[in-house]
């Protein structure tokens, strides 16, 4: 069974309705049939600035860290006026019915381990792929190992060599992203 049940691309910060008192608010979306609310979706997002860069890579769990409730928390946040789109990928499935969101351990998704090890890994997938500028922390990875390319010239080289220098190159890497961070 696939993780991913639905996603949403490229969506405007502006059409986020955030509610008012007495009212909750919402996120809706619609597949050409359907409007179903995905403020509660669990799963893994991205924000882009306005020129559509991807800038920042996260997750959002249940209840306090849903979908809706992270997208508000980056109104107030270091992120807060840096984004203007956002893409989603979700873990719930849509019940066909009603047009409601399935929790995920409802639903049909079986996923390996833990939902949160299954989001960290999604998530650390995008950041290491797309290297957002804003993410602060690196990938989470847990029982993962990382490959480095294994080449073959007239020089013998070590793949302790080719590790030793992929590190020196991703501190330097990190140090470059720091520096641009400040100014």
């Amino acid at each position: 069974m696939l993780a991913i049940k639905n996603y949403g691309q490229f969506w405007e910060r502006k059409y986020i309705h955030y509610g008012r008192s007495g009212n909750a608010g919402h996120l809706k979306g619609y597949n050409g049939r359907d409007i179903v609310d995905f403020r509660n979706q669990r799963g893994v997002y991205v924000l882009y600035d306005k020129d559509m860069k991807p800038i920042y890579v996260g997750q959002s769990g249940k209840g306090k860290s849903c979908l809706f409730k992270r997208l508000d928390d980056h109104n107030a946040d270091h992120l807060s006026g840096r984004w203007e789109y956002f893409s989603w990928f979700g873990l719930c499935d849509v019940d066909r019915i009603n047009n409601s969101l399935i929790e995920v351990e409802n639903s049909s998704a079986k996923l390996n381990g833990t939902i949160a090890d299954s989001l960290n890994e999604i998530e650390s997938a995008l950041i290491l792929a797309m290297e957002p500028k804003l993410n602060k922390k690196g990938a989470s990875w847990k029982g993962v190992w990382e490959y480095c390319q294994y080449t073959e010239d007239e020089k013998e080289v070590t793949i302790v060599d080719v590790v030793n220098e992929q590190k020196k190159l991703k501190k330097e890497l990190s140090e470059i992203k720091t520096m641009i961070s400040k100014l």
